[in-house]
C-alpha cells in the first residue's frame, strides 16, 4: 500500500462521487448515506474548484494508486469575526481503516489551517465513535460538548460530541 495525499481538483469530481456513496454505504458516522450527496459531476467539479482556488478551505484526497480511500475538509471562513476558526471532516474507506490514512490526513488538514492563520479548529463526532475520537485526543482535540439527538438513522437518534483545537499558543481567550 503507497498512500499518496493531495488537494482535490475539479477533474476528481465523478471518482469522488462515486466515494462518497460507497462510504456513505459503510458507515453511519457520516451526514450522508448510501446515495452519497446529490450533486451531477458539474456540480461536485465546481465545488472542488471552489475549494481549490479558495484560500481558506481546502479539500483533500488519500489515494492508494488511483483510487480514493479518503477525504478530508477544511472549511474555513472569510467573515473577519470568524476568520480565526475552520471546521474539519475526514472520511476513510472501511477497508483502509487502521493504517494511519486518518493520521496522514488530519496532518494535512492541520498544516493548511495552521498556514492560513487559523486558530481554532473543530470538529463533531459521533459519541459512539470511539475509532475517530481517538484519533482527534491524539492530535490534542478535546470535547467541549454534546448536541444530543444530532442524527436520526433509521428511526434512532444519535448524539455527537464537539470537539476543538486550540492551534496556535497563546491565543486570546
Amino acid at each position: 500500500m503507497n498512500i499518496c495525499y493531495r488537494p482535490a481538483a475539479p477533474s476528481d469530481a465523478a471518482q469522488l462521487l462515486e466515494y462518497l456513496k460507497q462510504i456513505g454505504g459503510e458507515t453511519d458516522n457520516l451526514t450522508f448515506g448510501a446515495n452519497g450527496i446529490p450533486y451531477t459531476v458539474e456540480q461536485e467539479a465546481e465545488v472542488l474548484k471552489r475549494f481549490a482556488e479558495s484560500h481558506h478551505s481546502r479539500l483533500f484526497l488519500a489515494l492508494d494508486g488511483d483510487r480514493i480511500v479518503g477525504n478530508a475538509c477544511v472549511d474555513g471562513f472569510g467573515n473577519p469575526r470568524f476568520r480565526h476558526r475552520c471546521n474539519l471532516a475526514i472520511s476513510v474507506l472501511r477497508d483502509y481503516w487502521g493504517r494511519g490514512i486518518g493520521t496522514g490526513l488530519m496532518e494535512r488538514m492541520l498544516d493548511f489551517a495552521r498556514q492560513i492563520g487559523v486558530e481554532l479548529a473543530s470538529l463533531e463526532v459521533r459519541s459512539d465513535n470511539e475509532r475517530a475520537k481517538a484519533l482527534y485526543r491524539k492530535f490534542g482535540f478535546q470535547s467541549f460538548g454534546t448536541f444530543p439527538r444530532y442524527f436520526k438513522i433509521n428511526g434512532r437518534y444519535f448524539d455527537v460530541d464537539c470537539m476543538t483545537l486550540e492551534l496556535t499558543e497563546g491565543s486570546n481567550k
